[in-house]
C-alpha cells in the first residue's frame, strides 16, 4: 500500500471565507472515495491544534503506485483540485511512501 500525505497552507483570506474553503475542500476530496480504481481511503483534517503551521491535511492510501499515478490525472481528482484546492492554496508539501 501507498500512502499519500498533502498539508496545504491556505492563502490569506477573511475567516468566514478560510472556513467555506476548509469546508469546501473536505467535502469535495472525501467524495472521490469510491470514484478513482485504487484509491483505498481519503481523509481531510481542517481543524489543526494552534500548534500547526498548516491548514489541511490530506490522508490518502493506495493499493499501488500506479493507483496513486491514476489518481494524480483522473478527471474527477484533476476538477476538484482546480476547482476547490488549487485556487485557495498557498503552498503544498507533500509526503509519498510505501506502508
Amino acid at each position: 500500500m501507498i500512502k499519500h500525505v498533502i498539508l496545504w497552507k491556505l492563502k490569506e483570506m477573511p475567516a468566514e471565507e478560510r472556513a467555506t474553503v476548509k469546508t469546501n475542500m473536505k467535502q469535495h476530496l472525501e467524495a472521490l472515495k469510491g470514484k478513482i480504481p485504487g484509491l483505498l481511503d481519503i481523509r481531510v483534517y481542517t481543524a489543526p491544534l494552534d500548534s500547526s503551521n498548516v491548514d489541511v491535511m490530506l490522508d490518502t492510501t493506495f493499493e499501488s503506485t500506479d493507483a496513486l499515478k491514476n489518481y494524480a490525472v483522473h478527471p474527477d481528482h484533476v476538477l476538484v483540485a482546480d476547482t476547490f484546492v488549487r485556487p485557495f492554496t498557498a503552498v503544498r508539501s507533500c509526503m509519498d511512501y510505501e506502508c
